[in-house]
């Protein structure tokens, strides 16, 4: 995302630990991977200026940014292709203005459209649709198709090619055969939070709607040639990576900056963004970025999930402004919702409230779209955030691609029925 700004982490910090776990030669238990600064200088604790400080750069409230992670497909055999950095390199010659919303991502199979910043959802799809428009040039010149989804149908994972940048063969090196698996596409929303205080609150209340989400976005029923039986296979890839997940609750930021010092001391990051939580603060940006969603294939969907993003974390905003406390529920609740949504997706009963009410998630979506009308309204984004009505009706994703399997028991017809989903949302 482009155009945000703000310094992320200051203090002090040393060498941290192995980013394995394993001990290194000679390394003894128990010792601390960092210099304790009040030993060495005879005080009787850690000073203060030895803890990691996070920053957050300060955002106009609700503005917006999208990342749309799209897959490379050979137009003939409709397997994945490893063309991205030819591509890459196309757009750097032939459209260089481009060259920071075309980027690339961990697989040479992947390309992702990164929009600036926005303060409404039709300027974003404004922004994906052009930067679509382009790469779509380019892929036609080299016999590629794109499309996106949680998972590709029947690809399989030990075909892929990894980027050859430090930080991608730095995470398959540590997580190894997870790592490798880690054959999916999502959906990234930025919204931009004013105050540093809110962060928190909104990502703990957030929390409540990562089944409303993940059910709406379900994409990834089949994966590496196989019916997995559940909505969304890349939801419960994802999390097997270290930091990835849900995130934990915390109720100040100084808890927020203690972890991620732990983080860094341990080894387990060596850079803020490898916490790589379904819902998370983007310091450096000064957003709350949610990452629950699969890829999705159409722009349409992109702009209704977006649309929905921003009335609640801008509704959420508002009520905080007004001084009222976000409703929370515990972790073992968005756990099990996270999971049903993942493995119903529509038909999930998930868990509403602290009280442990349950309902049908698309009820809950149908009273969500009409409680956030008025926000909508406000922000300019109605006709996206009622699409999700439409959207629901003919049927989410994973519905629509469980519709085609049936029909044609073919998943190379799965396949070609998302590149005309995404070739007809924008054509």
């Amino acid at each position: 995302m482009l155009g945000w700004s703000g310094a992320v982490i200051g203090g002090a910090r040393e060498a941290s630990a192995s980013r394995d776990g394993r001990a290194a030669s000679g390394s003894e238990c128990g010792t601390s991977h960092r210099p304790n600064l009040a030993a060495e200088s005879g005080e009787s604790s850690v000073r203060d200026y030895d803890r990691i400080m996070v920053d957050f750069a300060r955002s106009a409230r609700s503005t917006l940014g999208v990342e749309w992670e799209l897959a490379l497909l050979d137009s003939r055999s409709l397997d994945l292709t490893p063309a991205a950095e030819t591509l890459l390199a196309d757009v750097a010659e032939h459209a260089p203005e481009f060259e920071k919303h075309i980027v690339g991502e961990m697989l040479t199979n992947t390309i992702e459209l990164v929009t600036g910043v926005h303060t409404q959802v039709s300027t974003v799809a404004d922004d994906l649709a052009t930067s679509l428009g382009a790469l779509r040039t380019l892929t036609e010149a080299r016999g590629v198709e794109l499309m996106s989804a949680g998972t590709h149908p029947f690809a399989q994972w030990q075909s892929q090619e990894v980027r050859a940048k430090d930080r991608y063969l730095e995470l398959v090196d540590r997580t190894q055969w997870w790592g490798r698996n880690m054959l999916i596409f999502g959906v990234h929303v930025h919204v931009g939070i004013d105050s540093r205080d809110k962060v928190l609150p909104i990502v703990n209340a957030l929390l409540a709607y990562v089944p409303h989400l993940q059910a709406l976005s379900a994409s990834s029923p089949f994966w590496g040639g196989t019916d997995t039986g559940y909505a969304s296979n890349r939801a419960m890839m994802f999390q097997q990576l270290p930091t990835a997940g849900l995130p934990f609750q915390f109720d100040a930021w100084a808890d927020y900056e203690k972890y991620v010092d732990d983080m860094l001391t341990t080894g387990i990051i060596d850079n803020i963004n490898e916490i790589r939580w379904d819902i998370r603060p983007a310091p450096h940006w000064g957003t709350v970025e949610v990452r629950v969603c699969d890829g999705l294939p159409t722009l349409e969907e992109i702009l209704a999930v977006t649309a929905f993003i921003q009335c609640l974390v801008d509704d959420m905003s508002e009520r905080l402004d007004a001084g009222e406390t976000l409703p929370t529920m515990p972790d073992w609740f968005h756990n099990e919702n996270k999971w049903r949504a993942a493995r119903y997706g529509m038909d999930a009963i998930i868990i509403e409230n602290a009280a442990a009410d349950e309902r049908l998630v698309t009820e809950c979506l149908a009273d969500e779209v009409e409680r956030l009308t008025p926000v909508a309204e406000r922000l300019g984004c109605v006709d996206e955030l009622h699409s999700i009505t439409s959207i629901i009706e003919r049927g989410v994703p994973y519905q629509r691609l469980q519709k085609v399997f049936g029909t044609t028991g073919s998943l190379t017809e799965v396949t070609r029925s998302l590149i005309g989903d995404l070739r007809n949302s924008y054509s």
